[in-house]
């Protein structure tokens, strides 16, 4: 009973951060019908920037957690910066084009974001330095440690925050309004352009928040973290529907405790010897499952091709 509190709790915290990203891939296709496969390595950015204010800041005698608050905060509007334009730049021009030409132009630009990371901050892996409280707090027979409680609590709070918006506000019926048909949104006085772009920059806000916290969680940062990670996110989002936001919040967190407890039990049942190896077997077996029996997710709905 243990094992499976610790591994719950440990899902929860993983999936948390699973449907942050998840949020970003849900968004650009429920309003563009688009796999934004650049996603993850924004994420990257996220935790790359974070990680450069963090060490600039290391000799400041500054709290750790406000060091950590002010990296991320310096991240946030990067990254927002950076979804704008690869929006404005790759995509928008390809609108009219077929399905494969931006799909393309996505894996083009998230090989150039890896390696302009990669030029700027070398290919080594970069220690996340111990900013937060290591404290851990025991909950029945399993601990939850700080940095797992903010990120569950800062996770819940966004996503509800996301939830509100979309649901509750002039923008948020805009972005539903242009998800469902943006010829006659357009007609209707929706700026269909600048509400792409908020899209795109609300999913990369999100996605910096999350590399700060996958970064600061696993204590180091990489060039190309975002590529396993975004795929795994896109499989959450696929799991709950993508294009579905509950559905991108759900499928992260099931996502993350189904790995969890798949890599915990299996590690359990081999001395540690095969657990973390195939960790992410779980997460791709998942996502054949799901194309297999229910295409549209758990959350999803099965609708017509839109024009």
């Amino acid at each position: 009973m243990e094992i499976f509190l610790q591994q719950l709790v440990n899902g929860v915290v993983l999936g948390s951060i699973y449907a942050l990203v998840a949020l970003g891939y849900t968004l650009v296709y429920g309003i563009m019908g688009l796999i934004n496969f650049a996603h993850g390595d924004v994420v990257m950015l996220g935790a790359m920037v974070t990680l450069a204010v963090v060490h600039l800041l290391s000799g400041s005698g500054l709290p750790g957690p406000m060091v950590a608050a002010i990296g991320v905060l310096a991240a946030i509007p990067a990254c927002m910066m950076t979804g704008f334009l690869i929006e404005r730049i790759a995509y928008r021009p390809l609108r009219s084009a077929p399905r494969l030409a931006p799909l393309i132009t996505a894996i083009g630009v998230s090989m150039l974001l890896q390696n302009l990371a990669m030029m700027v901050w070398g290919r080594e892996y970069l220690s996340f330095p111990q900013l937060l409280p290591a404290a851990t707090y025991p909950i029945g027979g399993a601990s939850i440690s700080f940095i797992q409680i903010i990120i569950i609590v800062s996770s819940s709070l966004m996503m509800a925050g996301l939830s509100y918006l979309v649901k509750k506000t002039r923008l948020g019926n805009a972005m539903r309004a242009t998800s469902q048909n943006p010829e006659v949104s357009a007609l209707l006085g929706v700026n269909v352009n600048s509400i792409i772009s908020v899209t795109f920059i609300i999913g990369s806000a999100l996605a910096a928040v999350a590399g700060m916290m996958v970064s600061a969680y696993y204590g180091i940062a990489h060039y190309d973290m975002g590529f396993i990670l975004g795929l795994k996110a896109f499989t959450a989002a696929v799991l709950g529907g993508i294009g579905n936001i509950e559905g991108a919040m759900v499928g992260g967190l099931l996502l993350g405790v189904i790995e969890s407890m798949g890599a915990g039990y299996l590690g359990t049942l081999t001395g540690g010897a095969m657990g973390s190896n195939y960790q992410d077997v779980f997460a791709f077996f998942v996502l054949i499952v799901v194309l297999i029996f229910r295409p549209s997710g758990l959350l999803g709905e099965r609708i017509g091709e839109r024009p």
